[in-house]
């Protein structure tokens, strides 16, 4: 999340389910640790994540990219740690970002132990690839020393020699055996501040590895698709496989894997977990795919819509449906609302209700400055009382 989400939390919303059990997800009962000031896994939210893909030993660059993953509500961001001049860049990169960083360490170990001291709140890195076991017990001892955590991250397309000798192929029971011998070296160390992830491309092979992970072991749990392709196709393999995982309760922190700009990721991993419940950030917009009904061009106003309000972190929800066949059934459900009529103008609802005629020429400024202002209302309620309490 982004500095100004740290200084106000997400409000806490009326819970429904008790009136709408087919709602209600039960979240797996994982261990909690924490990345930095952020908690993952047993009651808090479920974390979004993204990585990098500037050249860290450019640390501008890097920075530069950082802001942007926190302006869109990154919680926690990736930076890759492949030699000696992007740990250096690190501790700068480190100092200065608003969100925990988890430094990508693969194979050598000394990229551990410099990330850890320069500031990473969790390694994601394999104990079992990087060495002898005093390399291994060097960096555990680094993490342990500097307050970081590790992620355990397992890829069906670099699985350990013997388990594909032994399986034949990368398959979910592969996975979950070398997540399981990896979790037992650092519990041999009596380390347990670890959360673990068993990625594949394959939605099939991803989904059955972590149901099976998470009835082996209590730790948190980064679920995502690896490798899911461009910007639709990599959203819907990921909407698909992460939210079968998601909707039984398993996952508690995630990244969606994209071949697009990073903050992509962000803004479909909130969409996600808003889809299904489970975290409420920025304006959800309901909106109808228009027909010859439209009373006006819904397409483009949505679009217009979602670029003049991706600034808004507050939650709430905003429907824009073209004419009243479900204009106003729709508006019922939502914060605020508008429904095309006739002669150029349409109906806005507040809180469910007719309120006002707005016409069409300006209704994208107007519902800005009604969102806008709805948000006001919202964060000063809940600055109130979180200073009574």
């Amino acid at each position: 999340m982004s500095a100004s989400d740290h200084a106000h939390p997400e409000p806490v919303l009326r819970d429904h389910t008790s009136v709408r059990p087919w709602r209600a997800i039960q979240r797996r009962v994982s261990r909690k640790i924490r990345v930095g000031r952020v908690e993952v896994g047993g009651d808090a939210p479920i974390t979004v994540q993204s990585m990098t893909n500037t050249l860290t030993a450019d640390a501008a660059a890097t920075l530069e990219q950082i802001r942007q993953l926190e302006e869109a509500g990154a919680d926690i961001v990736r930076v890759s740690c492949p030699d000696a001049d992007s740990t250096a860049a690190f501790r700068t990169i480190a100092r200065e970002a608003q969100v925990p960083l988890v430094a990508d360490i693969h194979f050598h170990y000394k990229r551990g132990v410099e990330a850890a001291k320069a500031g990473a709140a969790c390694l994601r890195i394999n104990p079992g690839n990087i060495g002898s076991p005093d390399r291994v017990r060097e960096v555990i001892a680094a993490a342990r020393d500097n307050g970081c955590s590790m992620r355990i991250g397992v890829n069906a397309g670099s699985l350990e020699r013997d388990l594909l000798e032994k399986y034949g192929e990368p398959c979910p029971d592969a996975m979950v055996e070398s997540a399981l011998r990896h979790a037992n070296i650092l519990r041999d160390h009596d380390f347990h501040e670890f959360k673990i992830s068993v990625k594949a491309s394959d939605v099939f092979m991803t989904v059955a590895a972590y149901q099976q992970l998470a009835e082996a072991i209590d730790c948190p749990l980064h679920l995502g698709i690896t490798e899911a392709g461009a910007l639709r196709t990599g959203t819907v393999k990921s909407a698909i496989g992460m939210g079968a995982m998601l909707w039984a309760g398993i996952g508690d922190t995630i990244r969606v894997s994209l071949a697009a700009d990073p903050v992509e990721e962000i803004k479909v991993g909130f969409d996600l977990l808003k889809s299904l419940g489970l975290r409420h950030r920025g304006v959800n917009i309901i909106a109808c795919p228009s027909c010859a009904r439209q009373g006006f061009k819904v397409i483009e106003t949505v679009e217009a819509l979602e670029a003049r309000l991706a600034h808004i972190s507050t939650p709430m929800s905003l429907s824009i449906i073209g004419c009243v066949v479900n204009g106003p059934g729709e508006a019922l459900m939502t914060d605020l609302g508008f429904t095309g009529g006739g002669a150029g103008s349409g109906m806005v609802y507040v809180a469910g209700r007719q309120d006002h005629k707005i016409d069409n020429a300006h209704m994208v400024d107007h519902i800005v400055g009604l969102v806008e202002a709805r948000a006001a209302e919202i964060d000063a309620a809940a600055a109130a009382l979180e200073a009574a309490e």
